[in-house]
């Protein structure tokens, strides 16, 4: 069968909402496990995010027409919820009849693991469901500020549900998947010198850091540079709270005005020339859209995966 995928969001302007967990990043995470799982079992898959978008209703038509072009037999768009931190369930959306009887099995798989069952919903109000011309379903996997789904959810039980209400069957093949940097827990001396590297954060001489697992003067003064920029007591020694800055930074989330705060604002107004305060304001933002345009970018002050790209990689 040729399905469609479309990871939800992850496209700005077109972002997702954020709670206890990013939505963008558990789209991502349960997508690319589906897409993977959907090849194993000899399925042919037709990626449908779009790369970059001038609005989120030019995201949206880039999905659909993505999926049209490519005559799926199935358009599935992966999505988790976000309301009140007391919602909570899983709940799937259809706007024909072929589109609710792919989508009560994947519901049923998923209520399986633990999840309340709010049902198959019409989705007649949604673009994606509305304009693709073939069976089409929108999950809505739980709430990601939901104490209790965020506690039953992981990505590789999610994915299996959905491939399994898609297919009758489930992959146990390995899956390619990109970690989630923030949850990193690797320590050692050799991967601070990459990270701070990658970071472009030199030691006292205005030097790369040499990669030799070796704790020297120079990559404690690079670590008191980094320390400094993010806001933390510069002792050039890597505790928890420089670690975990570096794993948030290195995450890449998407930044946007008045979502954001803290340590990774912190790290992109050291980089696009704004005054380090950790706060998004009006001249972040225009730092970050000039930053955008002399590299190419689209000059829209918000820091997704592209700008992340020019930034470290």
């Amino acid at each position: 069968m040729k399905f469609g995928i479309d990871i939800g969001h992850n496209c700005p302007p077109d972002t997702g909402a954020v709670g206890i967990k990013s939505e963008d990043v558990l789209n991502t995470d349960v997508g690319n496990r589906v897409i993977s799982k959907l090849r194993a079992l000899g399925h042919e898959v037709i990626a449908c995010k779009p790369d970059r978008s001038t609005s989120v209703t030019n995201s949206l038509f880039q999905r659909i027409n993505t999926a049209n072009n490519n005559r799926v037999e199935v358009f599935v768009s992966i999505h988790f919820n976000a309301f009140n931190g007391r919602a909570n369930g899983t709940e799937v959306f259809a706007a024909s009849d072929g589109g609710r009887r792919i989508a009560q099995p994947v519901l049923n798989e998923i209520v399986r693991l633990g999840f309340f069952n709010r049902g198959v919903k019409s989705g007649s109000h949604l673009y994606v469901l509305r304009n693709t011309r073939m069976p089409a379903i929108l999950v809505e996997c739980c709430f990601i500020d939901s104490p209790r789904d965020m506690n039953i959810f992981t990505s590789e039980a999610t994915a299996n549900a959905i491939v399994k209400g898609l297919t009758g069957q489930v992959s146990s093949a390995p899956v390619n998947v990109v970690p989630d940097e923030e949850l990193n827990t690797d320590t050692t001396v050799i991967r601070l010198q990459r990270a701070l590297n990658q970071l472009k954060i030199n030691d006292a001489n205005g030097k790369r850091l040499v990669e030799d697992n070796i704790t020297g003067p120079a990559t404690r003064s690079a670590t008191v540079n980094f320390q400094n920029i993010v806001g933390l007591a510069p002792t050039g020694i890597p505790d928890t709270n420089t670690w975990d800055a570096i794993n948030l930074i290195l995450a890449k989330r998407i930044v946007r005005p008045n979502h954001a705060g803290g340590p990774v604002v912190r790290y992109i107004q050291s980089r696009v020339g704004a005054g380090v305060d950790g706060i998004y304001g009006p001249q972040t933002g225009a730092a970050i859209r000039t930053y955008q345009r002399q590299n190419g970018l689209l000059a829209d002050g918000i820091v997704g995966g592209m700008t992340w790209q020019k930034l470290i990689g």
